[in-house]
C-alpha cells in the first residue's frame, strides 16, 4: 500500500464532498497558476510559481516540460529535487477521491529523476535519486534509486546495479554544448 492517509466519508461519494476538505478558492487560484505554468516555456518561471505561490518544493535546475500538471488541490504535498525532468503531460496526484474514502499522500521525486512523458504518478509514493520512469508509466508504488521502471502496472526493468552494468557497456553519448 502506498503511503497515503485515508478520510472516510458519509453519504454521496468523496469527490462530491470535495468542499469540505479543500477551499473552493485554493482550488481556482491553483488551477489558475497551473494553467499559466503548464504552456510557459520558461523553467525558471514555472518553478518560481511552483516553489511561491503553490508552496511545493523544487530544486534548482529541475525542468517541467509542456503541459506537465501537478496536483490541483494538494501542490504543497509534491516534492523534487535538483536537476530532474517531469515529462510532457505528466501528472503528479497527491490526492484520490473514492466512493467511501478520500486518501493523501506525498510524492518525493528525487535529485537526476527522468520521468518520461505521458505518466502518472500516485499520492504517497518515493522516487529516488537518479531513477528511470518510463513514458506512460502509472507510477503506484515507490520507485528504487537509480532504477528504470516503465509500464502498467509498473514494474522494474532494470535496477540501478543492472544500470550501472550497461552504462560501462555503452560509450557516453552525451556532449557538452557552450
Amino acid at each position: 500500500m502506498r503511503k497515503t492517509d485515508r478520510y472516510p466519508v458519509k453519504g454521496p461519494n468523496s469527490l462530491w464532498q470535495i468542499y469540505k476538505t479543500v477551499s473552493i478558492w485554493k482550488i481556482v487560484k491553483n488551477v489558475i497558476v497551473i494553467e499559466i505554468a503548464r504552456f510557459t516555456p520558461f523553467y525558471k518561471w514555472k518553478n518560481w510559481m511552483y516553489r511561491k505561490l503553490l508552496n511545493m518544493k523544487v530544486g534548482d535546475k529541475t525542468a517541467f516540460a509542456y503541459k506537465v500538471v501537478p496536483d490541483i488541490m494538494f501542490p504543497e504535498k509534491i516534492s523534487v529535487g535538483r536537476n530532474s525532468i517531469i515529462g510532457y503531460n505528466t501528472t503528479i496526484l497527491a490526492h484520490e477521491y473514492l466512493i467511501h474514502e478520500y486518501r493523501l499522500g506525498e510524492v518525493k521525486i528525487g535529485d537526476n529523476v527522468m520521468i518520461g512523458a505521458n505518466s502518472t504518478i500516485l499520492p504517497g509514493v518515493d522516487i529516488g535519486d537518479g531513477a528511470v520512469v518510463s513514458a506512460g508509466t502509472l507510477v503506484h508504488k515507490d520507485v528504487p534509486a537509480g532504477a528504470m521502471v516503465g509500464g502498467n502496472p509498473m514494474r522494474i526493468i532494470y535496477t540501478k546495479e543492472e544500470m550501472d552494468k550497461r552504462k560501462k557497456k555503452t560509450p557516453s553519448t552525451v556532449s557538452t554544448c557552450n
